[in-house]
């Protein structure tokens, strides 16, 4: 069902990934500053699909650990662009953009600990009838 705490945390990560598309327009990552932005419009759009897909658990499981990727993808190009930035790093100074990633992989990570325990769950009802 959509109001478990899966979908929350499901929820925050879709808002973390929202939120580096739009502060992730300015940084210029290999020549383009679009790369960001891209990838976390798919992060996006795969945990707003994972949320919908509340009926389909392995479905959802699968999704979550495709966006981990993503996720991981994403720190490491947005370290790569701050590395290369002169000045050494220095968040204020330099963005926030590393953190969201962060926080998304935190909630999908999260979020499949749930939903492995409603999997569980439902496997042991099932068991008993």
């Amino acid at each position: 069902m959509i109001q478990r705490i899966q979908t929350v945390f499901l929820f925050i990560a879709a808002l973390s990934a929202a939120a580096l598309h739009f502060t992730g327009m300015d940084a210029e990552v290999f020549g383009s500053q679009y790369i960001v932005a891209a990838i976390s419009l798919v992060s996006f759009m795969v945990a707003i699909v994972s949320i919908f897909s509340y009926k389909q658990r392995q479905r959802q499981i699968m999704l979550n650990t495709f966006n981990l990727f993503i996720n991981v993808l994403l720190i490491g190009v947005l370290m790569y662009w701050l590395l290369n930035l002169s000045g050494g790093i220095s968040f204020p100074e330099k963005g926030i953009e590393p953190v969201f990633p962060v926080v998304a992989i935190f909630c999908l990570f999260m979020a499949n600990i749930y939903i492995r325990r409603d999997e569980r769950l439902v496997k042991s009802v099932d068991r008993l009838r």
